[in-house]
């Protein structure tokens, strides 16, 4: 068994990938394991990862998987954790980078703290400009329950920290079925995941190792195009909203879920302008049906707590969905 397992999904970023293969040499351990799984690019990246999947096994154990058709980061990522064999886990995008020697630190921070998964800080880079954003977590190097940094529901949490690839986590968690990523969904996979993490696992830590550098402002990343694949988050929230309306703690821990449903909602309204006109559309109709499908106490609670610029665009869509519902 690899002590460790690397998931690393690509998809169309040949100009990206040599720098994230290079630093996962050097990162590169015989007793880690990387798994390459290309999503069906359709420019040179899987000449490259075929080139890097045999040169990388000179210092590593290397997997080179290449899905038939394109199905997304959330399918890719399932892929990966299928094939790993590692007794810790971990992700990186094919477009990100690593520091020397984060990953040998990262499995040391397993070992020591015994936890079911560690989370980090990372780097983000935007061009040539670098800050460090930190997981919300003040607790440093302790392990405690994931539940308790869910909330509170007004304040940023370890939910909202919602990178999968910012962290370590057991084989345990694998085997008992917490850490695949809901099929399809091609943005906003990351959150009914975390959600179901910080739910699902009895203990975790956060630790100060700063180690992955997560490059902005990518073209072709989905976070960059308007287009229909950005209102899968409606979808994910969605299921973040279900599966935290069946656990024994739903009454302490939907108001969280409600609240961060309608920021992200609002987030998108004051973007729209970048979305193509039918997707705008569709956003606004799609936005309305899910706050009328809100917990509608909750979703007081939350528009209450809101500034009056996100509130009242909330507040115009749900009174939408109620005349809409009327008329019909």
């Amino acid at each position: 068994m690899p002590k460790l397992s690397v998931i690393v999904p690509f998809y169309n970023v040949q100009q990206y990938a040599p720098d994230t293969l290079r630093s996962l040499r050097l990162n590169a351990d015989r007793d880690f394991e990387f798994i390459l799984v290309d999503d069906h690019s359709k420019d040179e990246t899987p000449a490259i990862l075929e080139r890097a999947a045999e040169e990388l096994s000179d210092v590593a154990q290397v997997r080179y998987i290449r899905h038939e058709e394109n199905g997304g980061l959330a399918t890719a990522r399932n892929t990966g954790l299928d094939a790993a064999q590692g007794e810790y886990l971990t992700f990186l995008d094919g477009d990100d980078w690593l520091a020397p020697g984060y990953f040998t630190e990262l499995v040391s921070a397993m070992d020591e703290l015994g936890c079911d998964f560690v989370r980090t800080d990372h780097v983000q880079a935007t061009a040539r400009a670098r800050s460090v954003s930190r997981v919300p977590v003040g607790r440093r190097w302790e392990v405690f329950s994931p539940r308790d940094a869910i909330l509170p529901a007004h304040r940023s949490t370890s939910v909202d920290y919602a990178y999968a690839w910012a962290g370590a986590y057991h084989r345990r968690l694998l085997d008992q079925g917490v850490l695949h990523f809901t099929h399809g969904l091609r943005t906003a996979e990351d959150r009914p995941w975390i959600w179901k993490l910080h739910r699902e696992a009895e203990s975790f830590a956060v630790v100060s190792l700063l180690g992955v550098f997560y490059r902005r402002g990518v073209a072709s990343s989905l976070t960059q195009i308007g287009d229909v694949r950005q209102l899968d988050f409606i979808r994910a929230f969605d299921q973040v909203i279900e599966e935290t309306a069946a656990d024994r703690e739903a009454d302490r821990l939907l108001p969280k879920a409600v609240r961060t449903y309608c920021a992200i909602i609002a987030h998108h309204l004051s973007n729209e302008d970048r979305f193509e006109p039918a997707v705008a559309r569709q956003l606004r109709s799609m936005s309305a049906a899910a706050i009328k499908r809100m917990p509608q106490d909750a979703l007081g609670d939350a528009l209450e707590a809101m500034d009056m610029d996100r509130s009242s665009r909330l507040r115009r869509l749900r009174r939408r969905a109620t005349t809409t519902e009327a008329a019909a």
